[in-house]
């Protein structure tokens, strides 16, 4: 197993690496995936990626309540409120009262949202093919199963299961 941070000595002692950080490595990574995905297809449909995201996630589960929508998509309430304004004001979803919590808020698919939404997995399937043509089935296979692992590990860690970091 490679060590997670390499160091080298440079002025003034160990020298920080952020190109060989994790967390930064996957946040580039992350930006350049949505970049090929914003190319490719949200920049025809006049979406961005929250506005995406929130759709992808309503059409998925037909209804959410914002709140059950940032879970289901690692968007913030802002985030959410301003995907769905955004959507509701183009007509692709529709709000209405939660009939268990009045102040409540539900989030549906229109008719126009529902077409939109139809063409998102013929466009994410094309643009996930394209990905995974950048590396062997053997390594996308084992980076599903990572990027799993690490979902599970770093949730366990935001929920109490590990407050601390390793040492």
């Amino acid at each position: 197993m490679k060590e997670p941070i390499q160091q080298e000595a440079g002025e003034g002692g160990e020298e920080f690496r952020l190109e060989e950080f994790l967390p930064f490595r996957l946040a580039v990574a992350s930006e350049g995936v949505s970049r090929v995905l914003a190319r490719q297809y949200l920049g025809q449909s006049g979406l961005g990626m929250p506005e995406w995201r929130l759709l992808a996630a309503v059409g998925r589960f037909s209804v959410l309540s914002p709140t059950a929508a940032g879970e289901r998509t690692s968007m913030d309430k802002v985030k959410v409120s301003r995907a769905a304004a955004s959507l509701v004001a183009r007509g692709l979803l529709r709000q209405s009262q939660d009939p268990d919590d009045g102040r409540g808020r539900l989030l549906r698919l229109t008719r126009k949202g529902a077409g939109v939404y139809a063409g998102i997995k013929p466009m994410a399937e094309e643009v996930e093919t394209a990905l995974a043509a950048g590396l062997s089935r053997t390594e996308w296979n084992a980076l599903h199963k990572a990027l799993a692992k690490l979902v599970d590990h770093t949730q366990a860690m935001l929920t109490g299961g590990s407050d601390r970091l390793a040492g």
